[in-house]
C-alpha cells in the first residue's frame, strides 16, 4: 500500500539582516548538502545583486517622485492632528502627551505667571522649538530622508496649531464623549504621518528608534508611557480630573495611531505555489523586501500534486509589495495573511 501523507523538506533563509554567509552554512545543513553548496553561493551573488538594483531606484528620481507623492498626505495627516488638538482637546483645557503635552505645559505655566504674549497661544511654536534638538539627535540614526519629511511634518503641525482657532467653549457637552474623539482624531492624523515615512516629532522620534531596537514595543505604547510621566507632573499642578481625562485622550490617541500606522503591525504570509523554479521569485522577495523566506516542500492531500510553502514575515505595509512580487511570478499563487502576529527574535522592524 503507498503512502500518500505530505513529505516535507524545509529550507530556511534567514532574515536579510543576517549575513548571507550564515544563510549559506544553515542552506548547507538543511538539506542542501555537497555541490547545493555552490548553489547557495550563486543565489547570495544574485539576491546582493538585486539588493543594490533596489538601492539604487530608492536613491534614483523615481524614488524621489515616489516621496514627493507622500508630503500631500502628510500635509493632510498634520491639519488632521491640529484640528483635532485646537477643536477639540484645547477647549477642555487638557493635555497631549509627549513634546505637545509638555509645550502645553509650559505655555500654561507662562500664562499662569502673567507672561500671556497678548492672549496668543503659543504652545505650537514651543513644540517645533523643542523638536528641534530631537531631530538633529536622530539625524544620524535614521533616515534622511524620514529626518526631512518629519521636519515637514512638524512645520506644518505648527502652521495650523497657529491657524486653527480655539473655540471658547467645548463643543460637546459631554466632557468625555469629546475628550475620545480628540484623541481619535489625533491618533489618525499622526498614524497618517508615520504610514507615509515621517513623524510628528518629539517623543514619537525616540519611540521609533527604541521601537525599532525592541521587540513588542510599538510607538503608542512608547508615547503612553512617556505621558505616564508627563501626567505625573501634572498631578501636582492641576486638579484630579484633568490628569484622568487626559490620560484617556492619551489612550484613544495611541490606539488609533497604531491602527493606522501599519508599518508597526507584524504580518505572516504562507505562499502555496506549484511553481517548479521558484528561485528568480526568491531572490526578488529577499533582495527588493530584505526579508528573509522558510520554504516547505509538501504535496496534496487530495491530488497529489507537489507544491512549495513559503512562509514570510513582513510588516503589514509590506504585504501588498510582497504580493504584487508573488503574483509577476505565479498569478495563481495562494496567499493567506496572519496580521498582528507577535515575533521574537531577528526580525527587523522597519518603521520608517
Amino acid at each position: 500500500m503507498t503512502d500518500n501523507r505530505p513529505t516535507h523538506r524545509v529550507r530556511h533563509a534567514e532574515d536579510r539582516t543576517l549575513s548571507m554567509e550564515k544563510d549559506s552554512t544553515e542552506r548547507s545543513g538543511g538539506g542542501w548538502h555537497g555541490s547545493q553548496k555552490s548553489g547557495s553561493q550563486n543565489l547570495e551573488k544574485e539576491v546582493r545583486a538585486q539588493e543594490a538594483k533596489a538601492e539604487q531606484a530608492d536613491e534614483g528620481i523615481q524614488a524621489a517622485r515616489q516621496e514627493g507623492m507622500k508630503l500631500p498626505l502628510i500635509f493632510v495627516g498634520a491639519a488632521v492632528y491640529a484640528f483635532g488638538m485646537n477643536y477639540f482637546l484645547q477647549p477642555l483645557h487638557l493635555y497631549a502627551g509627549g513634546m505637545m503635552g509638555y509645550a502645553q505645559l509650559i505655555n500654561t505655566l507662562l500664562n499662569m505667571a502673567g507672561i500671556t504674549f497678548g492672549g496668543v497661544k503659543i504652545y505650537g511654536i514651543l513644540y517645533y522649538i523643542m523638536n528641534v534638538p530631537a531631530m538633529i539627535l536622530c539625524y544620524r540614526r535614521l533616515r534622511h530622508r524620514f529626518v526631512f519629511k518629519t521636519v515637514f511634518a512638524v512645520t506644518c503641525i505648527t502652521i495650523f496649531m497657529q491657524l486653527i482657532p480655539i473655540p471658547a467653549e467645548p463643543v460637546l457637552e459631554d466632557r468625555l464623549a469629546e475628550c475620545m474623539i480628540a484623541g481619535i482624531i489625533c491618533g489618525a492624523g499622526i498614524g497618517v504621518i508615520l504610514r507615509m515615512g515621517a513623524c510628528d516629532g518629539g517623543m514619537n522620534l525616540f519611540g521609533m528608534v527604541i521601537a525599532s531596537e525592541k521587540q513588542g514595543l510599538s510607538i503608542g505604547k512608547v508615547a503612553l508611557l512617556s505621558n505616564i510621566v508627563l501626567y505625573g507632573f501634572c498631578l501636582f499642578i492641576f486638579d484630579i480630573p484633568t490628569v484622568i481625562y487626559s490620560l484617556i485622550y492619551s489612550v484613544f490617541n495611541s490606539v488609533a495611531c497604531d491602527k493606522i500606522h501599519t508599518q508597526n503591525i507584524s504580518s505572516q504570509i504562507l505562499v502555496v505555489t506549484k511553481l517548479k523554479d521558484t528561485k528568480p521569485m526568491e531572490v526578488n522577495v529577499m533582495g527588493r523586501l530584505h526579508r528573509g523566506m522558510t520554504e516547505i516542500d509538501a504535496s496534496g492531500v487530495f491530488t497529489g500534486e507537489d507544491v512549495k510553502i513559503f512562509v514570510i514575515f513582513v510588516s503589514k505595509y509590506e504585504v501588498n509589495r510582497l504580493r504584487s512580487i508573488i503574483h509577476l511570478y505565479d498569478p495563481k499563487a495562494f496567499i493567506v495573511e496572519n496580521e498582528g502576529v507577535n515575533i521574537d527574535g531577528n526580525f527587523n522592524k522597519r518603521l520608517t
